[in-house]
């Protein structure tokens, strides 16, 4: 009986210690820069002064320090101090663009919340007009910072002007910022913690009022509050109009005749071990027709290595082949170009005629696609290829019969001006009820061998989280530098950055699927692998 106190004492201490500990290590957690893989998303103080009709806005919703930290402390220990910098450099440029030195202007005071948003579409042949906001740690730092702000360029010889618009003092003038001639700018300050800074007391006046009209800003916005909620984690929110994602994103927006299929673009960005990864979702004008069902067992039975490896579910709606639908507005081109880029006729024909799924692997031995068997039929490609000189006939090849596609063509050479040289359309195999489709013979060797599956490739697609998408797509580091290398918001990155970035790329993956029942709205996933 007296055993019983004791006990109950003891197990009072160990729950006790286990809170405890459970406790330190909760908080230690959430100070670890580790945490911002799991930083909530949600709309800053500064989205009420942005118009929801604005053309590009870009929330940064931790502080200018964070990035550096979390890059230190995913990084290998021989490379986090160059880590660490590269991070920095990004931040220290990106407030240079916007004409401000972080280390002597924002460094002491800024904190967690920092907002840009571009109000005049591109190509309107208007002054742009921006609005930046920051976020201050206190209600002195911003204060002292206006201050410095404008005593600086009064110095410079900068005429003010001050007044009062709803209420709020305004402080205007043609203004250098750092490196810069003089542009019209304004200021104000938003209950002692909020900067606001815009190119003209205009542009200035247009985000105080829309700040007071709840159906004006991005704050009160019902669609962005859904699909900030949706998205649910990021350092980092992006919204986007069509006009600005096909010209200043680089992204299709599906035009359909003057209209786009893309109403609104909404990102978020989130760290992901030594790389990054964007969840977003497209509001669309139609709704996007059923692809049908979604079947990835063919992802299972590539047995050749691949720089590159996609999923299509019924590739011929995605190009539009038989009538344009939303998905061919937005992928179409896109797809069809990169079919068009592979050696021969063959890939575009069979995606044209493949209501799915289809595979399609790349490497250095070529192309490699895999279809269901009976379809698309090879007849039905046959009048195509003709048309091109094709002509087909059976092949063996280790042990199994294969349907090339073959073309004579002249190649005189030194002594033998009638020398005739067979060029491979492609060839087809069928193998388990799945036909494949390659290059070359060398491809559908490795694929009937089976030797070696694209495991690399496989798991960036299973790390995307999306096994439903009807389409994904997954590269390594070479293939996603080439597409990088050519991206404007990529280069610009690494303009802000002072150095290039894409030596840094190691692989990425990409899938979208519909996401809401009635198929208005597009998810799209991302992941960007960086060298540790």
């Amino acid at each position: 009986m007296k055993a019983r106190p004791f006990l109950a004492a003891l197990l009072a201490v160990a729950l006790a210690m286990l809170s405890f500990g459970f406790a330190g290590w909760w908080l230690l957690l959430q100070r670890s820069p580790l945490a911002l893989q799991q930083q909530a998303l949600s709309l800053p103080l500064a989205a009420r002064f942005v118009p929801r009709t604005v053309p590009l806005s870009l929330h940064w919703l931790v502080g200018p320090d964070q990035p550096a930290a979390y890059a230190r402390a995913v990084a290998p220990p021989r490379q986090r101090r160059q880590a660490a910098a590269a991070a920095d450099r990004l931040r220290d440029g990106a407030f240079a663009a916007a004409g401000l030195d972080y280390a002597s202007e924002l460094s002491p005071w800024l904190g967690d919340e920092s907002s840009f948003a571009l109000l005049t579409p591109p190509g309107s042949g208007e002054s742009p007009g921006w609005v930046l906001a920051l976020r201050s740690r206190d209600n002195e730092g911003a204060r002292r910072f206006l201050q410095r702000f404008w005593q600086t360029r009064s110095l410079a010889g900068t005429d003010l002007q001050i007044t009062s618009y709803r209420g709020m003092g305004l402080i205007s003038g043609r203004g250098a910022l750092l490196g810069q001639d003089p542009q019209p700018l304004a200021t104000a300050l938003i209950n002692d913690d909020l900067v606001l800074i815009a190119s003209g007391r205009g542009v200035l006046e247009q985000a105080l009022d829309v700040s007071q009209i709840d159906e004006l800003n991005q704050a009160a916005s019902a669609p962005l509050q859904k699909a900030v909620k949706r998205l649910g984690e990021g350092v980092a929110l992006l919204t986007a109009r069509p006009e600005a994602m096909e010209q200043w994103l680089g992204l299709p927006v599906g035009a359909d005749g003057d209209q786009s299929a893309a109403v609104e673009l909404v990102l978020a960005l989130a760290p992901q071990g030594s790389g990054l990864q964007v969840d977003g979702l497209a509001q669309l004008r139609d709704a996007l027709p059923s692809l049908g069902p979604v079947n990835s067992d063919l992802l299972r039975q590539v047995q050749v290595g691949a720089d590159s490896l996609a999923l299509l579910i019924n590739p011929a709606a995605l190009l539009g082949a038989d009538a344009a639908n939303g998905w061919s507005n937005l992928l179409g081109p896109a797809l069809s170009q990169a079919l068009n880029k592979e050696n021969g006729p063959l890939p575009a024909l069979v995606a044209a005629a493949d209501s799915g799924p289809l595979l399609w692997a790349h490497q250095n031995e070529g192309w490699l696609l895999g279809t269901r068997a009976d379809r698309p039929a090879a007849e039905a490609l046959q009048p195509a290829l003709e048309a091109d000189g094709y002509s087909a006939s059976p092949l063996e090849s280790q042990g199994q019969t294969l349907q090339a596609w073959t073309r004579l063509e002249s190649k005189p050479v030194k002594g033998n001006p009638d020398q005739l040289q067979a060029q491979l359309a492609g060839a087809r195999a069928s193998q388990g009820g799945i036909a494949w489709w390659g290059q070359g013979l060398a491809i559908l060797n490795q694929q009937h061998e089976g030797r070696r599956s694209p495991q690399e490739r496989l798991d960036q697609l299973e790390l995307l989280g999306a096994p439903q998408a009807p389409f994904q797509w997954s590269m390594d580091g070479q293939a996603a530098q080439g597409l990088l290398s050519h991206w404007t918001p990529w280069r610009l990155i690494g303009t802000l950055s002072s150095s290039s970035l894409t030596p840094m790329v190691d692989g990425a993956a990409l899938s979208l699927e519909p996401d809401a029942p009635d198929q208005r709205s597009l998810r799209l996933r991302a992941l960007l692998q960086l060298h540790s």
